[in-house]
């Protein structure tokens, strides 16, 4: 090998998990940075985005941080000044590559919105001498406003990079028995902890509007199959499948949770489980 030639570490595999981000902090320049980048992405809200940035920028950036910062101060991790969610994030990425990193594997996680950011990640590996890298979005049912818009920056990314590693992208697992498993598991650790019985059991996934299904997004068959899978292992007691967190006027995918959850007295439900 000529001496004079710069070193280049190599041999290496990557595994990034990505979750959906966080603002810096709980001030209000951080939160509206952080909704800005968030609801920009057309993925995210697909309508007219002329109109679309004008009501963004001149409504929701202007009085939404202020309700998203009160929202974010009740759960904010004061000792060590981050969110639940970079919190838990890294502490997954951590312990997985206590599981399977060694000295060709290396485990890191990146954010889709706000930081660590897709691309430092990415260059991080590379340094690192990854020429493989493992995309896992960790969005167990795919949604174009989840998993492909994680693809979307991966893909930006590489486009400015000279020598691209190859790519391994995982889509989706919903219906992966170790993740049905660990559902059912949860399930069955917190009824053991509780001092009563859930009459019913209700799985809250997010929501997405009706009209990207309507598309052809898949993301609601996707939840409606794990729910099943779940029955199909528990059948001590109903799982019922409903949507949270709609935004806007339009309709979003049904059974809504909160509406769901005003009927069940009248159906004779006083305790509830909700995962």
């Amino acid at each position: 090998m000529n001496k004079n030639h710069p070193e280049v570490k190599f041999g290496k595999t990557g595994v990034l998990l990505i979750n959906l981000g966080t603002p810096d902090s709980t001030s209000w320049w951080d939160i509206r940075k952080y909704l800005r980048e968030f609801l920009s992405d057309r993925r995210v809200i697909e309508v007219n985005p002329f109109i679309w940035q004008i009501i963004l920028n001149l409504f929701i950036l202007t009085f939404r941080p202020s309700k998203t910062a009160h929202a974010y101060k009740k759960i904010w991790r004061k000792e060590s000044n981050e969110s639940p969610l970079l919190f838990f994030t890294r502490n997954q990425a951590s312990k997985l590559n206590d599981k399977i990193g060694n000295d060709k594997v290396i485990v890191d996680f990146a954010m889709r919105y706000g930081n660590p950011s897709i691309k430092s990640r990415l260059d991080k590996l590379k340094e690192q001498g990854c020429e493989n890298i493992v995309i896992l979005p960790l969005y167990p049912q795919y949604a174009g406003a989840t998993t492909a818009t994680v693809c979307d920056e991966v893909y930006r990314s590489l486009m400015k990079m000279r020598w691209q590693p190859s790519l391994q992208i995982i889509p989706h697992y919903e219906s992966e028995t170790i993740y049905v498993d660990a559902l059912v598991n949860s399930i069955e650790k917190k009824i053991k902890e509780i001092n009563w019985k859930p009459d019913l059991i209700i799985s809250s996934y997010h929501g997405i509007p009706k009209s990207y299904f309507d598309k052809g997004d898949p993301y609601q068959c996707y939840c409606q199959k794990t729910t099943r899978l779940i029955k199909e292992q528990f059948t001590k007691i109903d799982v019922q499948t409903t949507f949270q967190s709609r935004f806007g006027p339009q309709e979003w995918l049904t059974p809504y949770t909160d509406k769901t959850l005003e009927t069940l007295p009248g159906k004779g439900v006083q305790n509830l489980l909700v995962i």
